[in-house]
């Protein structure tokens, strides 16, 4: 299902697909984890995670490589996790992509709650880069984040990995605002 705000912009990465709505028992799960720093929490998280990776636009072709969204080094210092890397350690069988730090924040954003679509978009220009001695050409990338809201975060990545040489970039979350 695709939303109006998605209809009306272009995005850098093939596909997303989110498991379930923000809403209700989600969303007070997510809030738990970022929020509360509840980490016991992110196995559930995970297992939701695993709904959306059934979903055929992520199996073709199959992704080399599992790219977490970053948090900037203060926040996950802060935080003591990075909820989406958690997320994705936890959701990864051993016949799947591994998990690598691919990218990195490179600068502190304010939080996404406290923008509007447009304010979103530019809250994140040039957040990200890839990191030290990556090599990403060729690759199919698959980058897992917690909630997909306006997909600017996500678009914001697969920028950065198309740009490095990515073959394709598909996104999934566990939920969608």
């Amino acid at each position: 299902m695709e939303c109006r705000s998605c209809r009306e912009r272009e995005f850098c990465f093939d596909a997303a697909v989110s498991a379930f709505r923000f809403q209700g028992p989600v969303r007070d799960l997510i809030h738990q984890v970022k929020y509360g720093r509840e980490i016991q929490l992110v196995r559930q998280l995970a297992i939701w995670l695993r709904v959306a990776l059934r979903d055929e636009r992520l199996r073709c072709p199959r992704p080399d490589v599992w790219i977490p969204v970053p948090l900037h080094g203060t926040r996950e210092r802060d935080r003591g996790f990075n909820q989406a890397e958690a997320i994705a350690r936890l959701a990864r069988r051993s016949n799947d992509p591994a998990v690598e730090r691919c990218l990195k924040r490179v600068r502190i954003t304010a939080s996404q709650t406290e923008f509007d679509r447009r304010g979103r978009i530019w809250n994140l220009r040039g957040a990200f880069r890839l990191g030290d001695d990556v090599r990403i050409d060729g690759r199919h990338c698959l980058v897992i984040d917690d909630v997909f809201t306006t997909g600017s975060t996500l678009d914001e990545c697969a920028s950065v990995l198309l740009q490095a040489g990515a073959a394709s970039v598909r996104c999934v979350t566990v939920a969608r605002g």
